[in-house]
Protein backbone atom coordinates (compact mmCIF):
# COMPACT_ATOMS: atom_id res chain seq x y z
CA UNK A 1 0.00 0.00 0.00
CA UNK A 2 1.20 3.53 -0.85
CA UNK A 3 0.25 5.75 2.05
CA UNK A 4 -1.54 8.99 1.12
CA UNK A 5 -1.56 10.25 4.68
CA UNK A 6 2.13 10.42 5.59
CA UNK A 7 3.80 13.68 6.53
CA UNK A 8 5.89 13.88 3.39
CA UNK A 9 5.52 16.67 0.83
CA UNK A 10 3.01 15.79 -1.86
CA UNK A 11 5.69 15.85 -4.55
CA UNK A 12 7.76 13.28 -2.67
CA UNK A 13 4.76 11.03 -2.14
CA UNK A 14 3.81 11.31 -5.80
CA UNK A 15 7.35 10.53 -6.94
CA UNK A 16 7.50 7.42 -4.74
CA UNK A 17 4.04 6.31 -5.85
CA UNK A 18 4.86 6.66 -9.53
CA UNK A 19 8.12 4.76 -9.04
CA UNK A 20 6.19 1.93 -7.38
CA UNK A 21 3.07 1.75 -9.57
CA UNK A 22 3.66 3.76 -12.70
CA UNK A 23 2.39 7.01 -14.13
CA UNK A 24 -1.20 6.16 -15.08
CA UNK A 25 -3.89 8.24 -13.35
CA UNK A 26 -7.41 6.83 -13.58
CA UNK A 27 -10.13 9.43 -13.95
CA UNK A 28 -13.37 8.83 -12.08
CA UNK A 29 -15.85 10.48 -14.45
CA UNK A 30 -19.37 9.10 -14.07
CA UNK A 31 -20.84 10.58 -17.26
CA UNK A 32 -24.54 9.91 -17.71
CA UNK A 33 -23.83 7.68 -20.72
CA UNK A 34 -21.28 5.65 -18.78
CA UNK A 35 -23.65 5.19 -15.85
CA UNK A 36 -26.21 3.73 -18.23
CA UNK A 37 -23.60 1.49 -19.90
CA UNK A 38 -22.62 0.19 -16.47
CA UNK A 39 -26.27 -0.58 -15.67
CA UNK A 40 -26.38 2.08 -12.97
CA UNK A 41 -28.95 4.77 -12.30
CA UNK A 42 -28.30 8.36 -13.27
CA UNK A 43 -28.55 9.37 -9.63
CA UNK A 44 -26.57 9.64 -6.41
CA UNK A 45 -26.57 5.90 -5.86
CA UNK A 46 -25.22 5.43 -9.38
CA UNK A 47 -22.30 7.85 -9.08
CA UNK A 48 -21.43 6.50 -5.65
CA UNK A 49 -21.35 2.90 -6.92
CA UNK A 50 -19.44 3.94 -10.04
CA UNK A 51 -16.82 5.71 -7.97
CA UNK A 52 -16.36 2.93 -5.44
CA UNK A 53 -16.08 0.26 -8.13
CA UNK A 54 -13.44 2.31 -9.91
CA UNK A 55 -11.48 2.73 -6.69
CA UNK A 56 -11.63 -1.02 -6.04
CA UNK A 57 -10.42 -1.81 -9.55
CA UNK A 58 -7.59 0.75 -9.43
CA UNK A 59 -6.33 0.22 -5.89
CA UNK A 60 -3.96 -2.67 -6.53
CA UNK A 61 -2.58 -1.39 -9.83
CA UNK A 62 -2.10 2.38 -10.05
CA UNK A 63 -0.96 5.18 -7.78
CA UNK A 64 -3.38 8.00 -8.57
CA UNK A 65 -7.08 8.55 -9.20
CA UNK A 66 -8.76 11.78 -10.26
CA UNK A 67 -12.46 12.23 -9.48
CA UNK A 68 -14.13 14.82 -11.70
CA UNK A 69 -16.06 16.82 -9.14
CA UNK A 70 -18.78 18.09 -11.48
CA UNK A 71 -20.33 14.67 -12.01
CA UNK A 72 -20.98 14.41 -8.28
CA UNK A 73 -21.79 18.07 -7.73
CA UNK A 74 -24.73 17.89 -10.15
CA UNK A 75 -26.63 15.95 -7.46
CA UNK A 76 -26.20 18.62 -4.79
CA UNK A 77 -25.41 17.84 -1.20
CA UNK A 78 -26.10 14.13 -1.64
CA UNK A 79 -23.68 14.08 -4.58
CA UNK A 80 -21.01 15.70 -2.45
CA UNK A 81 -21.62 13.09 0.24
CA UNK A 82 -21.05 10.39 -2.39
CA UNK A 83 -17.86 12.12 -3.51
CA UNK A 84 -16.62 12.32 0.08
CA UNK A 85 -17.15 8.58 0.43
CA UNK A 86 -15.39 7.79 -2.86
CA UNK A 87 -12.37 9.96 -2.03
CA UNK A 88 -12.12 8.60 1.48
CA UNK A 89 -12.22 5.04 0.15
CA UNK A 90 -9.50 5.86 -2.37
CA UNK A 91 -7.21 7.41 0.22
CA UNK A 92 -7.87 4.54 2.64
CA UNK A 93 -6.79 2.16 -0.15
CA UNK A 94 -3.47 4.01 -0.43
CA UNK A 95 -4.30 5.87 -3.63
CA UNK A 96 -3.35 9.49 -4.12
CA UNK A 97 -6.45 11.54 -4.93
CA UNK A 98 -6.41 14.55 -7.23
CA UNK A 99 -9.72 16.42 -6.93
CA UNK A 100 -10.44 17.75 -10.41
CA UNK A 101 -12.41 20.80 -9.33
CA UNK A 102 -10.56 23.51 -11.32
CA UNK A 103 -11.18 26.17 -8.70
CA UNK A 104 -9.95 29.70 -9.35
CA UNK A 105 -10.86 32.86 -7.45
CA UNK A 106 -9.35 35.61 -5.33
CA UNK A 107 -8.76 36.46 -1.69
CA UNK A 108 -10.74 34.74 1.02
CA UNK A 109 -12.92 32.96 -1.53
CA UNK A 110 -9.93 31.07 -2.90
CA UNK A 111 -8.70 30.51 0.65
CA UNK A 112 -11.99 28.80 1.43
CA UNK A 113 -11.66 26.52 -1.60
CA UNK A 114 -8.16 25.55 -0.47
CA UNK A 115 -9.42 24.82 3.04
CA UNK A 116 -12.29 22.71 1.70
CA UNK A 117 -10.13 20.44 -0.43
CA UNK A 118 -6.68 20.50 1.17
CA UNK A 119 -7.25 20.48 4.94
CA UNK A 120 -6.16 17.20 6.56
CA UNK A 121 -9.23 15.52 8.02
CA UNK A 122 -11.77 17.66 6.14
CA UNK A 123 -14.81 16.03 4.57
CA UNK A 124 -13.53 16.71 1.05
CA UNK A 125 -9.85 16.03 1.75
CA UNK A 126 -7.83 15.28 -1.36
CA UNK A 127 -4.10 14.95 -1.84
CA UNK A 128 -4.08 17.58 -4.58
CA UNK A 129 -6.45 20.00 -6.30
CA UNK A 130 -6.65 21.33 -9.85
CA UNK A 131 -6.92 25.12 -10.06
CA UNK A 132 -7.29 27.80 -12.74
CA UNK A 133 -4.72 30.64 -12.94
CA UNK A 134 -6.73 32.97 -15.15
CA UNK A 135 -7.44 35.50 -12.43
CA UNK A 136 -3.66 35.71 -12.16
CA UNK A 137 -1.22 33.17 -10.74
CA UNK A 138 -0.63 35.59 -7.87
CA UNK A 139 -4.25 35.11 -6.78
CA UNK A 140 -3.32 31.50 -6.00
CA UNK A 141 -0.36 32.35 -3.77
CA UNK A 142 -2.19 31.71 -0.50
CA UNK A 143 -3.50 28.40 -1.90
CA UNK A 144 0.06 27.40 -2.78
CA UNK A 145 1.22 28.30 0.72
CA UNK A 146 -1.67 26.40 2.30
CA UNK A 147 -1.00 23.30 0.20
CA UNK A 148 2.72 23.30 0.97
CA UNK A 149 2.09 23.82 4.70
CA UNK A 150 -0.22 20.78 4.77
CA UNK A 151 1.87 18.51 2.49
CA UNK A 152 -0.70 18.76 -0.28
CA UNK A 153 -0.38 19.41 -4.00
CA UNK A 154 -1.82 21.80 -6.55
CA UNK A 155 -2.02 21.32 -10.33
CA UNK A 156 -2.38 24.60 -12.22
CA UNK A 157 -3.96 24.70 -15.68
CA UNK A 158 -1.22 25.81 -18.07
CA UNK A 159 -1.62 24.18 -21.49
CA UNK A 160 -4.85 22.24 -21.59
CA UNK A 161 -5.90 19.67 -24.17
CA UNK A 162 -9.18 21.30 -25.24
CA UNK A 163 -8.91 23.15 -28.58
CA UNK A 164 -10.85 26.17 -27.27
CA UNK A 165 -7.89 27.06 -25.04
CA UNK A 166 -5.30 27.34 -27.79
CA UNK A 167 -5.84 31.01 -28.64
CA UNK A 168 -5.59 32.20 -25.05
CA UNK A 169 -2.78 29.95 -23.89
CA UNK A 170 -0.61 30.58 -26.98
CA UNK A 171 -1.07 34.36 -26.80
CA UNK A 172 2.18 36.18 -26.07
CA UNK A 173 3.21 38.48 -23.25
CA UNK A 174 6.38 39.92 -24.67
CA UNK A 175 8.58 36.98 -25.64
CA UNK A 176 6.64 34.33 -23.69
CA UNK A 177 3.28 32.68 -24.23
CA UNK A 178 0.62 32.86 -21.54
CA UNK A 179 1.12 29.12 -20.91
CA UNK A 180 4.87 29.56 -20.44
CA UNK A 181 4.34 32.55 -18.15
CA UNK A 182 1.91 30.59 -15.99
CA UNK A 183 4.35 27.67 -15.82
CA UNK A 184 7.29 29.88 -14.85
CA UNK A 185 5.33 31.60 -12.07
CA UNK A 186 4.11 28.30 -10.63
CA UNK A 187 7.58 26.76 -10.69
CA UNK A 188 9.02 29.86 -8.99
CA UNK A 189 6.44 29.56 -6.18
CA UNK A 190 7.62 26.09 -5.12
CA UNK A 191 10.70 25.96 -2.85
CA UNK A 192 11.37 22.27 -3.50
CA UNK A 193 14.99 21.25 -3.94
CA UNK A 194 16.47 20.57 -7.35
CA UNK A 195 16.39 16.76 -7.05
CA UNK A 196 12.88 16.37 -5.61
CA UNK A 197 9.54 16.48 -7.37
CA UNK A 198 7.72 19.74 -6.77
CA UNK A 199 4.37 19.77 -4.99
CA UNK A 200 3.06 22.53 -7.26
CA UNK A 201 2.48 20.99 -10.66
CA UNK A 202 0.94 21.90 -13.98
CA UNK A 203 -1.85 20.58 -16.17
CA UNK A 204 -0.36 20.13 -19.64
CA UNK A 205 -2.31 18.26 -22.30
CA UNK A 206 -0.79 15.41 -24.27
CA UNK A 207 -2.35 16.77 -27.46
CA UNK A 208 -0.72 20.22 -27.39
CA UNK A 209 2.49 21.41 -29.05
CA UNK A 210 4.74 22.16 -26.08
CA UNK A 211 7.45 23.73 -28.23
CA UNK A 212 4.99 26.14 -29.83
CA UNK A 213 3.83 27.16 -26.36
CA UNK A 214 7.39 27.73 -25.19
CA UNK A 215 7.25 25.04 -22.52
CA UNK A 216 10.68 23.57 -21.87
CA UNK A 217 12.57 21.68 -19.17
CA UNK A 218 12.49 23.21 -15.69
CA UNK A 219 15.32 23.45 -13.18
CA UNK A 220 13.62 20.86 -10.96
CA UNK A 221 11.22 17.97 -11.65
CA UNK A 222 7.73 19.47 -11.95
CA UNK A 223 4.83 16.98 -12.08
CA UNK A 224 2.66 17.38 -15.15
CA UNK A 225 -0.90 16.10 -14.99
CA UNK A 226 -1.49 15.23 -18.63
CA UNK A 227 -5.02 14.75 -19.97
CA UNK A 228 -5.44 13.88 -23.63
CA UNK A 229 -4.35 10.24 -23.49
CA UNK A 230 -6.74 7.53 -24.56
CA UNK A 231 -10.07 8.78 -25.89
CA UNK A 232 -8.67 12.19 -26.87
CA UNK A 233 -6.12 10.61 -29.16
CA UNK A 234 -2.68 10.55 -27.52
CA UNK A 235 -1.24 7.11 -26.76
CA UNK A 236 1.39 5.91 -24.27
CA UNK A 237 3.95 5.50 -27.06
CA UNK A 238 3.58 9.24 -27.80
CA UNK A 239 4.68 10.32 -24.33
CA UNK A 240 8.46 10.68 -24.91
CA UNK A 241 7.95 12.53 -28.19
CA UNK A 242 5.32 14.92 -26.82
CA UNK A 243 6.99 15.73 -23.51
CA UNK A 244 10.69 15.34 -24.26
CA UNK A 245 12.80 16.34 -21.25
CA UNK A 246 9.62 16.80 -19.19
CA UNK A 247 8.47 13.20 -19.68
CA UNK A 248 9.90 11.72 -16.48
CA UNK A 249 7.40 13.58 -14.27
CA UNK A 250 4.29 13.13 -16.43
CA UNK A 251 1.14 11.73 -14.80
CA UNK A 252 -0.88 10.35 -17.70
CA UNK A 253 -4.60 10.77 -17.12
CA UNK A 254 -7.12 8.49 -18.80
CA UNK A 255 -10.85 8.31 -18.17
CA UNK A 256 -13.22 7.22 -20.95
CA UNK A 257 -10.70 4.86 -22.56
CA UNK A 258 -10.62 2.93 -19.28
CA UNK A 259 -14.13 3.40 -17.93
CA UNK A 260 -15.71 2.25 -21.20
CA UNK A 261 -14.56 -1.29 -20.32
CA UNK A 262 -17.48 -1.48 -17.90
CA UNK A 263 -17.45 -2.83 -14.36
CA UNK A 264 -16.57 -6.38 -15.39
CA UNK A 265 -13.63 -5.41 -17.58
CA UNK A 266 -12.43 -2.42 -15.60
CA UNK A 267 -9.62 -3.99 -13.56
CA UNK A 268 -8.16 -5.72 -16.61
CA UNK A 269 -8.32 -2.53 -18.69
CA UNK A 270 -6.57 -0.55 -15.95
CA UNK A 271 -3.82 -3.14 -15.72
CA UNK A 272 -3.44 -3.20 -19.51
CA UNK A 273 -3.20 0.60 -19.84
CA UNK A 274 -0.89 0.93 -16.83
CA UNK A 275 1.54 -1.56 -18.36
CA UNK A 276 1.70 0.45 -21.60
CA UNK A 277 3.14 3.45 -19.74
CA UNK A 278 5.94 1.58 -18.01
CA UNK A 279 9.33 2.78 -19.19
CA UNK A 280 7.80 5.46 -21.38
CA UNK A 281 9.62 8.49 -19.96
CA UNK A 282 12.53 7.86 -22.32
CA UNK A 283 10.85 5.87 -25.05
Amino acid sequence: MISSGSRLPFGSRLQKAVAARGRLCVGIDPHEALLREWGLGVDVAGVREFGLRTVDAAASTVAVVKPQVSFFERFGSAGYAALEEVMAAARAAGLLVIADAKRGDIGTTMDAYAAAWLTPGSALEADALTVSPYLGVGALSSTFAYALAHDKGVFVLAATSNPEAAGLQSARRGQETVAATVAAEVVAADPTGADEWASLGLVVGATVDLAALGLRAFERPVPLLAPGFGAQGAQPADLPRVFGDLAAAVIASESRSILSAGPEGLAARIAERAELYRGRSHG
